[in-house]
This record gives structure tokens, sequence and C-alpha cells, in this order.
């Protein structure tokens, strides 16, 4: 239940070299630095109901802990994998379609972050989100204590 909110990007890592590894074109990984992309997960036992908007695209999933389901990235690569948690990370391993080759990907929460981590051939990138939930709150609070 920890990954439950609203995550909107704040940085990332290598995320232009892992996008060229992949194969995502010079336009497409010019948006995608750009992406502001927003991530709302919702956590119910072991299943999950995720929307993703960004200036791509705006999609929702559904999926189960462990049982394998079909995704198109962002940039159209059609992949087919699961994610299982691993103490407290989500661990995702996806295959991608056109050549079956393995994309994995992680999910953690460090002090107050969302981590997304990647790898695909050897190369490594990150995402890392901060809660929405935050810089409403803070607001608030001091609004009832002041009120």
């Amino acid at each position: 239940m920890a990954f439950n909110g609203t995550w909107k990007v704040d940085r990332s890592e290598n995320y232009v070299k892992f996008m060229e590894q992949m194969g995502v074109n010079l336009v497409k990984r010019k948006v995608a630095e750009h992406d502001n992309l927003k991530i709302t997960i919702e956590q119910n036992g072991d299943k999950f109901h995720v929307k993703e908007s960004s200036t791509l695209r705006t999609k929702e999933i559904d999926f189960t802990l462990g049982v394998p389901f079909d995704y198109t990235l962002a940039d159209g690569t059609e992949v087919s994998g699961a994610w299982e948690m691993e103490g407290d990370m989500m661990k995702g391993k996806f295959t991608r379609k056109d050549n079956n080759k393995l994309l994995t990907t992680t999910r953690t929460l460090v002090g107050g972050e969302l981590v997304q981590s990647y790898n695909y051939e050897g190369v490594d990138a990150k995402r890392i989100f901060k809660t929405l939930l935050l810089s409403f709150q803070i607001p608030l609070v001091a609004q009832l204590t002041n009120g």
C-alpha cells in the first residue's frame, strides 16, 4: 500500500541513454525528456490500478502481482511480463515482443520519493518521482494550525 498516491517525475538519471538503447527515435526521446509524467498508483492487496499521464499519452492499466500481462510503452514498444513484490520493492520483468530482449524495472520508496529504475541491454536509468500530496498537505496543515 506504500506506493499508493499520485507521483510526478522530478528528475531523471541516464534516461536519454536508456531510451537510445531501447531504440527510441530522437524526436520521441526529446519529448520524453520533458514529458511531465504523473503516475497514480492504487493498490488493493496484490491488485494494482495504475494511471500514467504525460505529454505523450494517458494510459490506465490493471494488473495482479505475478500474473503476466501485455503492455505498450509510450514509444509504441510492445512488451509482456509481470510485476512481483520482493520485500518493499516492486520488480518487473518484461520481454520485448519485437526482439525477445529483457527490460527490467523496479519501484522503491527512498526518502519519501518513488524511484523507478530501468535496465535494458546493460544500460541503467532512473526516474525519481515526488508525491503530489506533499505540496497540498503543507498549506493545509499551516491553514489548520493557524486558523
